[in-house]
């Protein structure tokens, strides 16, 4: 079998010509006789790569230069503990919760001081953001904290929240350099790369240096203090190197495509070609408000479980996999990262009015 079209929410499709790449390199990297999987990390090739990543980063996005960028492990939500315990200075933070991942960040930061739920979509279940342009900020809040795109339920913040002069905080895993975005908007901004990036294992915080401070919350370990990984450049300890060494492939590739600004038009054409479809089907609805819809995660149902079930078999062999929707809401849901080519969803669209028509 051949390469299938890929719809995982992550880990998830990446580029061919990067894999490619990859795999000539796999045997001898660059001439050093050895593949980067067992380089030390501590060797000049390596060093090169780490730090072509970052300035590649820095230069997509337009990092400011009081911002720091660390490559991390213990995914997204490992970050869920280490965000109270470095900025929690007042131990308490607001949280607005439009999704599994902000919720169990949420509940994570009760651990370490007062955590207030000061918005949320649970009602329809997380089928729209709330609207967080007047919300009852805490005036003793150290931080307000989002998920900007939420893969499960197919969400997307299109304004960020009016945080009244408070540190945002954001997680951005499933929707990392799929459009541009304004850094210094941010106090924190990360995300897990397995959904657009790279593979499962390293998670990119890119931080405000005022932040990084050794003023954490007593008890914290060293592993989980953002000054300790500063300080070292993300080698206090062995990183994920692979994994990094893919992401810079990635970024080099995102520069070739144009950009971010590209990047966007590509996914705003692929994701128009899907929601177009779900919106005048018979069989097929999405199932988020229209204003609120996600670029990279679209949801959607027949609205009977057992169609939903036959057309993700039917949809399976036909060479469109993991297009099964989340185990906590069911249905269907297509992950149109920026290496799902046009014709991947094109595809998927066809194959949708065939099933159409075969089953109403």
């Amino acid at each position: 079998m051949g390469r299938v079209y890929n719809f995982s929410a992550g880990p998830a499709v990446l580029p061919e010509s990067v894999l490619k790449e990859a795999a000539a390199e796999m045997l001898d990297y660059k001439g050093t006789g050895m593949s980067v999987m067992e380089m030390s990390h501590r060797s000049k090739a390596y060093d090169e790569i780490i730090k072509t990543a970052e300035a590649d980063l820095r230069d997509l996005m337009n990092i400011p230069d009081n911002y720091k960028v660390l490559f991390l492990q213990g995914g997204a939500s490992q970050q869920f503990a280490m965000i109270p315990m470095n900025l929690m200075k007042n131990k308490v933070a607001d949280y607005i919760v439009t999704g599994q991942w902000a919720k169990k960040a949420y509940q994570e930061a009760q651990k370490y001081g007062k955590a207030n739920k000061i918005a949320t979509s649970e009602d329809k279940t997380f089928s729209y953001i709330p609207d967080c342009s007047d919300l009852p900020i805490s005036e003793d809040a150290d931080y307000v904290y989002i998920c900007e795109n939420n893969t499960i339920y197919g969400t997307k913040f299109k304004e960020l929240p009016n945080t009244k002069g408070k540190l945002l905080v954001a997680d951005v895993s499933s929707c990392f350099l799929s459009e541009p975005v304004d850094v210094s908007k941010y106090g924190v901004i990360y995300g897990g790369v397995q959904k657009n990036i790279g593979p499962a294992g390293v998670v990119i915080v890119i931080i405000r240096e005022d932040l990084i401070t050794e003023d954490v919350l007593p008890g914290t370990p060293t592993m989980l203090q953002y000054k300790i990984h500063a300080d070292a450049d993300s080698l206090y300890n062995t990183p994920p190197a692979y994994g990094i060494y893919i992401c810079g492939k990635v970024f080099k590739w995102i520069k070739e495509m144009g950009g971010l600004e590209a990047m966007k038009e590509h996914n705003e054409k692929k994701a128009k070609i899907l929601y177009d479809f779900l919106d005048e089907s018979k069989l097929f609805k999405g199932t988020v408000v229209k204003e609120d819809r996600s670029l990279m995660n679209v949801p959607f149902i027949t609205g009977d479980a057992e169609l939903d079930a036959k057309f993700v078999k039917a949809a399976e062999a036909a060479g469109f996999k993991n297009l099964k929707g989340h185990r906590s809401v069911g249905g269907m849901r297509a992950s149109i990262y920026n290496a799902m080519p046009i014709d991947g969803v094109e595809a998927l669209v066809a194959f949708m009015k065939k099933f159409e028509e075969e089953n109403l």
